[in-house]
């Protein structure tokens, strides 16, 4: 890492406290709390997920980093470009949708959409697992299977489909596991509550796509 880098992410890296065997950093304390809120105005519909959202994964981008699981640090990257496009997104949406509300509300994705996420989410794991295993990846299946299940449901997030929490869910139930193995506790935690957020949000947006309103009546701004 550059050192000019290093040196910007170093407060991040900085110890407050111990949980367990979890020695808990700035960059983890905050990708909690941020986290929590990305989910929450999710669940609600509302487009200031984005922007928390990118803040979130530019601190779980650090941690992870420093975790050596390089998948789940890359795709923070990923995460922050699909971010910035998601908030274009929903803000074209509503431009465009006007006072025509189908142009805003949630929709189930097509069989031909949910097929491509199941491809992609099989040749991707595929071919990102060797990858991950020739650069030292600690856990290179999961770290693989959980990106790209975090992918699918991101595209499928910005495109405002129902199924995004299929997806997420699944991805949640690894994850949990995954971080209390490698002792980042706080991490594991916030991913258990999103987890439960998830299940929310997926009731709610269920709800929203068989009344054609948005989730939780919450206006996309």
């Amino acid at each position: 890492m550059i050192d000019w880098l290093q040196a910007l992410v170093a407060p991040l890296n900085q110890v407050l406290f111990t949980l367990g065997y979890d020695r808990v950093s700035w960059a983890e304390l905050l990708g909690f709390l941020t986290g929590g809120a990305c989910v929450w105005l999710t669940v609600r519909g509302h487009i200031a997920n984005f922007a928390v959202g990118v803040a979130n994964s530019a601190f779980f981008l650090v941690l992870f980093a420093s975790a050596r699981l390089w998948a789940d640090a890359s795709l923070q990257i990923v995460y922050i470009v699909l971010g910035l496009l998601g908030w274009w997104q929903w803000q074209a949406l509503r431009r465009i949708g006007g006072a025509n509300r189908s142009m805003t509300r949630v929709e189930r994705a097509g069989r031909t959409e949910l097929a491509g996420c199941v491809c992609f989410l099989v040749i991707g794991t595929a071919a990102l697992w060797p990858l991950l295993r020739s650069v030292g990846d600690s856990a290179p299946f999961l770290d693989a299977l959980t990106t790209c299940l975090s992918l699918a449901a991101q595209w499928l997030l910005n495109a405002k489909r129902l199924q995004t929490w299929w997806f997420w869910i699944a991805a949640d139930c690894i994850y949990v596991p995954l971080y209390f193995s490698r002792d980042l506790i706080l991490t594991a935690l916030v991913y258990l509550l999103f987890l439960g957020l998830c299940v929310a949000g997926l009731r709610s947006w269920n709800a929203a796509a068989r009344t054609g309103t948005e989730p939780m009546t919450e206006a996309v701004r």
